[in-house]
C-alpha cells in the first residue's frame, strides 16, 4: 500500500524548495532588462498555458468551447468589462451546443 503522508511530505518540500531557492540565491536586485522583462510575462504565459487547455475542454463539444473562446477574444480586444466577456462567452457555448448536438 501507498503511503499517502510520503506523497504529501515530498510535494511540500517540492513546493517550499520552488519558493525559497530563489531568494536564497539571488540575493542582489536584477539588473538585466532582458532577465526583468522576462520574469515580468512569466505569470502571464504560465496563466494562459493552464487556461487554454480548460477552455477547449470545458465543454462536450471543442466546437462550441472554441466559438466562446473567439467570443471572449473579440471583446476583450474591444475592452469590454470581464462579466460581458464572461456571459457572452458562456451564452455562445450554450447555443452552439445546442445546436451541434
Amino acid at each position: 500500500m501507498h503511503n499517502i503522508y510520503l506523497y504529501i511530505l515530498v510535494m511540500a518540500l517540492v513546493t517550499y524548495l520552488i519558493r525559497m531557492l530563489p531568494l536564497t540565491l539571488i540575493r542582489n536586485e536584477i539588473k538585466s532588462k532582458y532577465i526583468k522583462s522576462f520574469l515580468y510575462y512569466v505569470p502571464y504565459a504560465t496563466l494562459a498555458a493552464m487556461t487554454f487547455p480548460a477552455i477547449l475542454h470545458a465543454s462536450d463539444d471543442v466546437r462550441a468551447s472554441a466559438m466562446g473562446f473567439l467570443v471572449a477574444l473579440i471583446l476583450s480586444y474591444r475592452k469590454k468589462s470581464l462579466l460581458t466577456v464572461a456571459a457572452c462567452a458562456c451564452i455562445v457555448v450554450f447555443v452552439a451546443e445546442l445546436f451541434l448536438v
